[in-house]
């Protein structure tokens, strides 16, 4: 009966010394600065002299732990015609920039694969958007 008490004790033990480190684990994912950033302007100015500057340097520059970049709309189809802008998405990937645009928008304008060679998960963007603006992130429109 002993060996049986001390079990169960030495259990408990673990049990109570791991909570506090899963439940700390998950309070930290949820403490880190995540920025998701939509990007629907189809202006080259708006996209090279803001949008695409500000959130690659916020990536670069660690001013936030994860950084999402939406391509959605006219921001679709000025990106398949500018190989200006396609070398900075590329650079902004190999930079750990996460690239995601809205397929909805890429099918109506003809462009998907377009977007698709650039290396950019195409795909339905509601729900995701949703989820980025219900879970924690900082969401700045271009």
């Amino acid at each position: 009966m002993k060996k049986r008490n001390l079990r169960w004790f030495i259990l408990s033990c673990i049990l109570l010394i791991s909570l506090p480190l899963v439940i700390g684990a998950q309070d930290m994912e949820s403490k880190k600065e995540k920025l998701a950033v939509l990007w629907v302007s189809g202006d080259r100015d708006v996209a090279e002299k803001s949008c695409l500057m500000y959130t690659h340097a916020a990536k670069r520059n660690g001013w936030f732990d994860e950084v999402v970049l939406i391509v959605w709309g006219s921001s679709s189809r000025l990106l398949a015609e500018d190989e200006a802008l396609q070398e900075k998405i590329k650079a902004m990937i190999a930079d750990g920039v996460i690239l995601e645009a809205c397929i909805a928008c890429s099918n109506a304008l003809g462009v998907t694969e377009d977007l698709k060679n650039l290396g950019i998960d195409v795909k339905g963007m509601g729900v995701p958007l949703t989820n980025y603006l219900k879970s924690g992130y900082h969401v700045l429109t271009y």
